[in-house]
């Protein structure tokens, strides 16, 4: 019993008439006929009463129907949902994004997967340390991760460079500085700064000295916070300033201002995964993810 076959029954039962079953089928009258003729013998039942007015069709018949439209339509999806695995549409795809990257870009690469891939079972997992998200791609537990390529890579693991980023200040809204465009960064000097986690914890932490070093001073005083939210709202709280990321700029929390630096340092910001990773799901997210960094505007990349 062939899909084929089931197809020019399903034709003839709606048309009623061997012709039109026929050119629906895209296939000869007789040829129609004659492998109408060869499923009967094979079911051992009569599907259709000929005569030469008209085509019925029989009680069992319409029952074979019903098997026949659910035979067809479980083929058809079977093949769409192939070509969709083929295509990278379909497939399981975890990605992690560094702490900063986690308010523009995770929420754009959602809507888009979810719009363009709907097929694609997506896992997404903010607020990540760089070493931690690097150490998870490398052991499979994420396929893809957006990272800060400042250190050596683990074997095995290939970057795409999405963007560059350029430091600027957080201050409390009521700093002094907090109404001015643009500073000098050494005129923070004096500050305590609220800042990522130090050594292997977090990739931000050297840029921020060293942009401090480069206009002539160390921080006088250091608090160390894990996620840039909190480190945000230890802003607002009035416990010191920090650098970070322009993009952070669109988490939006009252009792802070982003002010731009007069000479600013800028941090990449970088796709990575498995060399080994030949997913076609993987590719398509990944693909997205660019397009997402590629379309944001100007003034949040």
């Amino acid at each position: 019993m062939e899909i084929r076959v089931l197809r020019y029954v399903l034709a003839l039962a709606e048309e009623e008439h061997f012709g039109r079953a026929a050119v629906r089928a895209g296939v000869a009258q007789s040829a129609l006929s004659e492998q109408l003729k060869r499923l009967e013998v094979e079911l051992g039942v009569r599907l259709f009463d000929r005569s030469t007015r008209r085509v019925t069709i029989t009680a069992a018949g319409k029952r074979f129907v019903e098997h026949a439209r659910n035979i067809v339509a479980a083929a058809d999806r079977a093949s769409s949902e192939m070509r969709a695995v083929a295509n990278g549409r379909v497939g399981s795809v975890a990605v992690g994004f560094v702490g900063t990257a986690t308010y523009d870009v995770l929420p754009r690469v959602a809507q888009r997967v979810r719009a363009e891939l709907p097929g694609v079972d997506l896992t997404l997992r903010g607020e990540q340390l760089n070493p931690a998200l690097l150490t998870s791609v490398a052991s499979g537990d994420l396929d893809l991760a957006l990272v800060r390529p400042n250190r050596t890579l683990p074997a095995g693991l290939l970057t795409t460079h999405l963007r560059s980023e350029e430091l600027v200040a957080i201050l409390p809204s009521s700093h002094p500085l907090a109404s001015r465009t643009k500073i000098d960064l050494e005129l923070l000097a004096d500050e305590d700064f609220v800042i990522h986690p130090s050594g292997d914890r977090s990739s931000i932490h050297q840029h921020v000295l060293s942009a401090c070093a480069g206009a002539g001073f160390s921080p006088r005083s250091i608090l160390e916070v894990g996620e840039t939210a909190t480190l945000t709202v230890f802003v607002a709280a009035g416990l010191g300033v920090a650098l970070v990321p322009a993009p952070v700029r669109s988490l939006h929390l009252d009792g802070v201002t982003y002010v731009d630096l007069a000479s600013p340092t800028a941090i990449d910001l970088a796709l990575v995964r498995r060399d080994s990773d030949r997913s076609l799901a993987t590719a398509s997210v990944a693909a997205a993810i660019v397009q997402c960094v590629t379309d944001a505007p100007r003034d949040e990349r």
